[in-house]
């Protein structure tokens, strides 16, 4: 490729693998190592639209209709979508995305493209950072992710799919010629099925194929295509990883292995996460307003309650003096909880993100430390 070391970007393609599927397997153990199948009912004209890896096996795939499904597996579970239940993952999956980017450019629910040439860790080594997302995922949401690194957008989605499910594939600036010449044409993320077909009537079937061709004569069979075709042949593609959003909040939260209700206790848990938001914010020189807790109580009844100051702050002291008020407005205490969370709104930042990162703390009762 002649493109220097210098313009090369370090792209990241996350896929989550299966995800509709795989949330309700974490969520019904009774579902885990069965096919299952996510999507409309196979007595009318219901569409897959998740299947699970052991459903994959009998050749189920998404789109395919729900009929033809359950006649490739009769045993499979079909279950109707919960998507406000995939919506709160996929919003605690792009929390993790952005503790390491605000350069995020999220595809659907499950799939986000991130740029981590310049990141917030400070870590020079994509691959590194893919790694440490993937653990972050787990340790957050329970489900696995496959992702894909390489310098730009065309190379890291295709590598995403080279190793799933719960995969690392780096195509590295100097492999991507020979990786795209041996590439199988209908394995090119943007050729669709009638695309390749006219293709293949061309003798187009491989990368090397369609190096062959020029410009001109790409534009000619596929109209603007062409360009594309023409320039992902040779490694190009320029379009940069672009946030689809304004930060609206800075936020965390914790969802807890065993139910709470010493105050004491939840008291210096929210002191705690006080810190790490206040540090958050200073680290990307924002400020804010409106400070809300959120409360889950142990049968998942959630609550929140917020205040706005007069003032913008990231002090430690403002976030957990107001946390530990609102406190007082729930039925903490009273009632068991198992989640806990702070965000600040009404920022002076425009950056990319939204309410709810999980994370890891450091705090008394091992036995919560899940």
């Amino acid at each position: 490729m002649n493109r220097t070391a210098e313009t090369l970007r370090k792209i990241i393609h996350v896929d989550m693998d299966a995800f509709y599927a795989s949330v309700e397997q974490r969520d019904f153990p009774e579902y885990r190592g069965k096919p299952v199948v996510v999507g409309g009912s196979p007595q009318g004209r219901g569409v897959v639209a998740a299947a699970s890896y052991e459903a994959r096996k009998y050749g189920i795939r998404s789109a395919m209709p729900a009929s033809r499904a359950v006649k490739l597996c009769p045993q499979a579970v079909f279950l109707k979508p919960r998507f406000e239940v995939y919506r709160d993952v996929s919003h605690q999956i792009r929390e993790t995305f952005f503790e390491y980017t605000d350069l995020v450019e999220p595809l659907s629910l499950d799939e986000a493209y991130l740029d981590v040439t310049e990141n917030h860790k400070q870590n020079p080594s994509a691959t590194l950072i893919a790694k440490e997302i993937k653990k972050r995922i787990r340790e957050v949401t329970g489900l696995t992710a496959s992702a894909g690194v390489a310098s730009n957008k065309f190379l890291a989605k295709i590598a995403s799919d080279l190793d799933k499910p719960d995969g690392l594939s780096v195509i590295t600036p100097d492999e991507a010629q020979e990786f795209i010449e041996k590439l199988k044409i209908g394995e090119f993320y943007g050729v669709g099925k009638a695309t390749q077909e006219k293709m293949e009537k061309l003798g187009i079937r491989t990368g090397a194929d369609l190096k062959q061709w020029d410009e001109v004569d790409l534009v000619k069979q596929f109209g603007k295509s062409g360009h594309h075709y023409y320039r992902i042949a040779r490694g190009i593609d320029n379009r940069r990883v672009k946030p689809d959003r304004i930060r609206k909040s800075i936020g965390k939260e914790r969802t807890f292995s065993e139910d709470v209700s010493d105050l004491e206790w939840i008291g210096e848990f929210l002191d705690q996460l006080s810190e790490k938001i206040s540090l958050s914010m200073q680290e990307m020189d924002a400020s804010g307003k409106t400070i809300t807790l959120k409360v889950r109580y142990k049968n998942f009844e959630t609550v929140t309650r917020s205040s706005t100051l007069n003032h913008y702050t990231s002090k430690v002291e403002d976030l957990s003096s107001t946390a530990r008020k609102l406190l007082t407005e729930t039925e903490a205490g009273i009632r068991e909880v198992r989640l806990l969370g702070i965000s600040v709104s009404s920022l002076n930042l425009a950056e990319g993100g939204t309410f709810g990162e999980q994370l890891e703390l450091p705090f008394k009762g091992d036995n919560l430390a899940g």
